[in-house]
């Protein structure tokens, strides 16, 4: 697509299409889902990048499972370590098929706080429509419990009255549904190498969603960010996505990863935190 530009980091290789010469607008993010692993990748990606200078915890964020409950902790700063802090060794063993298992836990991190920058994708029951929440209208708490119920893992969490499920039964990101911004910056915790043709595929449904994000905001860029193949050897198997151990490694090595993407961004853009600021001078 002429004067499309889309940037991607993984393997701590970025290619860059020349960047539009226009001001900075605010950015809008899309997290995507991946389990615990991947709440882990994505908090180790954006608190790296917050800790940077990247305002995400202004932006308006839309997430998916895992997604969720990263949009909302870095919206409320809530680091990865407090959270596993709050929750202990409450962390749901799957198949756990008790009614209201996630929005305790989730209670235990998030409280009742809500957080109107942050919208999360459910499906709703019986037919699996996809149905964005705002954490404007309802607690994080239950936007996330609702968001990640994994149908025959989890139990249907209800909101409002009706009955949902993980939002990642239709999309791993719904990118597609992103607030609008100058820049979409997208994190998917299963792209890339993960699980080989699998993440391969779940990477070209990312990116339609990311193309039909961009014919409603042609002015906008796109950046992903995915593991690199360090950190996509932690976990071969999908059940491993919950093994907290390697959530923990994860998270590690995602902010090592964030934290090379902010040079390379200081490289092309200068300091990441006056950029923002400064609307003759761009980032992503």
């Amino acid at each position: 697509m002429a004067g499309e530009v889309t940037v991607e980091f993984d393997d701590d290789v970025a290619t860059d299409v020349t960047p539009p010469a226009r001001a900075i607008p605010p950015i809008s993010a899309a997290y995507g889902g991946g389990g615990l692993f991947g709440i882990a990748y994505l908090l180790g990606v954006g608190e790296a990048l917050v800790d940077g200078g990247v305002e995400l915890g202004v932006a308006p964020a839309i997430g998916t499972s895992a997604g969720s409950w990263a949009a909302g902790a870095l919206a409320l700063g809530i680091r990865w370590h407090d959270a596993i802090d709050a929750i202990g060794d409450d962390i749901p063993r799957l198949p756990d098929p008790r009614s209201g298992r996630l929005k305790h836990v989730a209670a235990e991190i998030f409280g009742d706080r809500r957080a109107p920058s942050v919208r999360a994708v459910v499906c709703s029951l019986p037919r699996l429509q996809r149905v964005v929440l705002s954490g404007a209208d309802h607690p994080i708490a239950d936007l996330v419990a609702a968001s990640s119920a994994v149908p025959g893992m989890l139990a249907p969490h209800k909101v409002g009255g009706r009955r949902y499920v993980d939002g990642g039964v239709r999309s791993m990101a719904s990118a597609d549904l992103a607030d609008p911004g100058r820049h979409l910056l997208v994190m998917a915790p299963i792209a890339g190498p993960m699980f080989g043709p699998a993440g391969r595929f779940a990477e070209r449904v990312l990116r339609r969603e990311m193309r039909e994000w961009r014919e409603r905001n042609p002015a906008g860029s796109l950046w992903i960010i995915r593991p690199n193949h360090e950190i996509a050897e932690l976990a071969g198997r999908p059940d491993q996505l919950f093994d907290p151990d390697r959530a923990k490694r994860a998270y590690d090595l995602a902010y090592d990863q964030a934290a090379g993407i902010l040079s390379r961004w200081g490289d092309t853009y200068g300091d990441v935190a006056e950029a923002q600021r400064d609307p003759e001078r761009r980032i992503a």
